[in-house]
């Protein structure tokens, strides 16, 4: 067969597998934090399943991991620095303002 007469084949593409997220012997504990940290974002907001490459049993476990993690101060429910330092310059300066008068 000629390759002018196949137009429509597809070409392969080349495969790469990632890595899994978690190994074998990795256990979903609220004090394992090392772990834990891998799953939530800069925000402090639970990642996605699809993000995680977890599958639903082990998405499961580690939502109720981050979430009694929480619970026990461990982890902070959001993680607002930037907003927190906002809030400050801006109580800094209506004080500044209020004295001023």
């Amino acid at each position: 067969m000629d390759k002018s007469k196949r137009p429509f084949l597809k070409s392969k593409r080349s495969f790469r597998r990632r890595l899994p997220p978690m190994e074998s012997g990795d256990q979903i504990d609220y004090r394992n934090m090392s772990l834990i940290s891998r799953f939530i974002s800069e925000q402090g907001k639970i990642l996605s399943r699809r993000v995680n490459r977890l599958t639903l049993k082990q998405q499961r476990l580690i939502t109720i991991a981050i979430k009694q993690a929480r619970i026990l101060s461990l982890l902070p429910f959001l993680n607002n620095e930037k907003q927190f330092e906002r809030t400050e310059s801006t109580a800094r300066t209506t004080s500044l303002r209020i004295r001023n008068k």
